[in-house]
């Protein structure tokens, strides 16, 4: 395990007004703790700090923070959490863990597949990673950087367990029977069979129901009226004979006289 130097300040002031003027001066707030020791709150130079995430020895590393003050020293330490800013993904605040190189200690390690399956290349399979990382207790020195895992032999149907995984140095904490990648077969989508359209009923249109009471009550009104205008018509001969019948008794009054 290789071993990285950055240096770091104490931070006389804490809060996060102060935390925020910091970060715009390029400083990264940070935090050191440990079992013997009480928690120390610290300045790292994010320049410096970025340049140990880029270079690819990962988050396990260990670290010796150079502090500027002779009465802490230099810290063996390991990063054990980045706060980083939920938008652009800036670093925020970092909490190291001080470490003692003659004790052991539980560290998830990151898992790296090697090769390709046969059952993918050959048959199509498709390749399913389920653990990204395993838990491993060891000394501080013996951490490694990656598990590798060889999946190149894996035919359709095979898989990886933890149990699979021999370390070289350092105890296996995982479960064993947990899978760590299989090959299954690729995944067929078939397409849904579409049942012939039924029959669609004409809807009872309403308005010829509505035409046709309309008209039966416009019938009804025509008969109604109609014998509405024969009943004045009778009155009217009824009149017409009693004028027909008073000339006649006028002459035969004329006739007495």
């Amino acid at each position: 395990m290789k071993e990285i130097v950055i240096k770091a300040k104490l931070r006389d002031k804490l809060g996060k007004e102060h935390a925020k003027k910091l970060r715009r001066q390029g400083i990264i707030p940070a935090v050191v703790y440990g079992a013997e020791t009480p928690p120390l709150s610290l300045e790292v130079e994010a320049k410096s700090f970025l340049a140990l995430l880029r270079s690819g020895l990962g988050e396990n590393v260990i670290i010796t923070l150079n502090i500027d003050d002779q009465k802490n020293g230099d810290k063996k330490v390991l990063i054990r959490e980045l706060q980083r800013d939920p938008v652009w993904g800036n670093i925020l605040h970092v909490d190291f863990q001080q470490i003692s190189l003659s004790k052991k200690l539980t560290i998830k390690v990151p898992i790296h597949l090697v090769g390709i399956p046969i059952g993918v290349q050959q048959d199509g399979g498709i390749l399913q990673h389920v653990l990204r990382e395993l838990e491993v207790e060891c000394l501080p020195t013996d951490i490694p950087e990656k598990i590798e895992v060889d999946v190149a032999n894996l035919k359709i149907g095979d898989s990886i367990h933890v149990g699979d995984v021999k370390l070289e140095k350092g105890q296996m904490l995982s479960d064993p029977q947990g899978s760590i990648v299989s090959v299954v077969h690729p995944t067929v989508f078939k397409e849904p069979e579409v049942a012939p359209a039924a029959a669609v009923e004409e809807p009872e249109v309403i308005t010829e129901k509505k035409e046709a009471a309309e008209k039966e009550e416009a019938e009804k009104g025509k008969e109604a009226k109609g014998e509405k205008k024969e009943e004045p018509a009778k009155g009217a001969k009824e009149e017409k004979s009693a004028e027909a019948k008073s000339p006649g008794k006028e002459e035969k009054k004329r006739e007495g006289k």
